[in-house]
């Protein structure tokens, strides 16, 4: 009868919510950032934090009590941001600040670095979170940005991060690094890691390629940082549904945009593992690894390629000279 029917359907949508609930918190969500550490005191960088998991990365910072530097292109969405984590209700913290930056300029990297020198004299946690803009000395988008700006960025602010050990450099790969490769003598001859192409096949290579080099830069950096206090870590911080709609076309995010809110993670589940390789105490062992979902996991055969970071490492260096 009807009312058979109608229990083993309520029964059945029951069942298929609490599944979908368990999934999404317990495996999709993902573990959290447990650390209760307040660093009053310290300065943190963050870069692209005007928006998604780098602004979520910078309102924990400043709730733990952090002088936050955001680190963004954009001075208006900058100073928005600012705005919005300084509120009482949601830091309380006066202590966070723009200052300008723009990852796919190398003049602009080396300005901002003199700047930061110049009028703060801390810098406790670097954070390379930015993600993808056009570049100004004809290297490829993404590689330029996700790996030489930060590169660049962060060996000119070594430095001072030894001057106040125990310090930390963390960078926001992917899981797609897996699919990457890294040619170096392509990389001198074009400045890019990816042959010309579809546009659509180019964006997909080069971002793999460039969360690579995120991958290979941070296990070189850690093998020269050895025993200095300076840890770093490099991880895929989830499918974030803000990142992953970004750069589509409003008609692609007005359908992807249910399918997205329904399984991908927020902003502030975003950032957990960042803050856990921020944050966690006990991790310093670790520096040079990848993390996701607040454990160490395995890279790719390609990431645990010491030659390979070496030598990315050099060209880098020739790029940005």
């Amino acid at each position: 009868n009807l009312h058979a029917i109608m229990s083993v359907v309520l029964t059945v949508l029951a069942g298929a919510i609490t599944l979908y609930l368990i999934v999404i918190y317990n495996v999709l969500k993902g573990r959290r950032c447990t650390s209760s550490v307040n660093i009053k005191g310290k300065t943190a960088i963050v870069t692209g934090s005007n928006t998604g998991i780098g602004k979520a990365t910078a309102l924990d910072l400043a709730r733990r009590g952090a002088r936050v530097i955001l680190a963004c292109r954009h001075k208006e969405k900058a100073e928005a941001a600012v705005y919005d984590i300084r509120r009482v209700r949601e830091s309380g913290n006066n202590e966070v600040m723009f200052m300008q930056l723009d990852l796919g300029s190398l003049k602009s990297v080396r300005a901002f670095s003199k700047t930061f020198l110049e009028t703060e004299p801390r810098l406790d946690l670097l954070i390379n979170n930015a993600g993808l803009y056009k570049t100004e000395h004809g290297f490829g988008v993404a590689f330029g940005v996700n790996h030489l700006g930060h590169f660049l960025l962060t060996n000119l602010l070594l430095e001072r991060l030894q001057q106040c050990t125990p310090s930390r450099v963390v960078t926001v790969s992917a899981l797609l690094h897996r699919l990457g490769a890294v040619d170096c003598s392509l990389l001198l001859s074009e400045k890019d890691l990816v042959w010309s192409q579809s546009a659509w096949l180019y964006a997909i290579r080069s971002y793999c390629n460039s969360k690579l080099c995120n991958v290979l830069f941070t296990r070189e950096l850690a093998n020269r940082l050895g025993g200095t206090g300076v840890t770093c870590y490099s991880l895929h911080p989830g499918v974030v549904y803000t990142e992953f709609l970004r750069n589509m076309h409003a008609w692609q995010r007005f359908f992807l945009l249910p399918v997205a809110k329904l399984f991908f993670l927020d902003t502030e589940a975003g950032c957990q593992t960042t803050l856990h390789c921020a944050l966690e105490v006990g991790i310093e062992p670790l520096s040079g690894r990848y993390f996701s979902s607040c454990r160490p996991q395995q890279v790719g055969s390609q990431g645990r390629d010491d030659s390979l970071a070496n030598k990315l490492w050099e060209v880098s260096e020739r790029l940005t000279s």
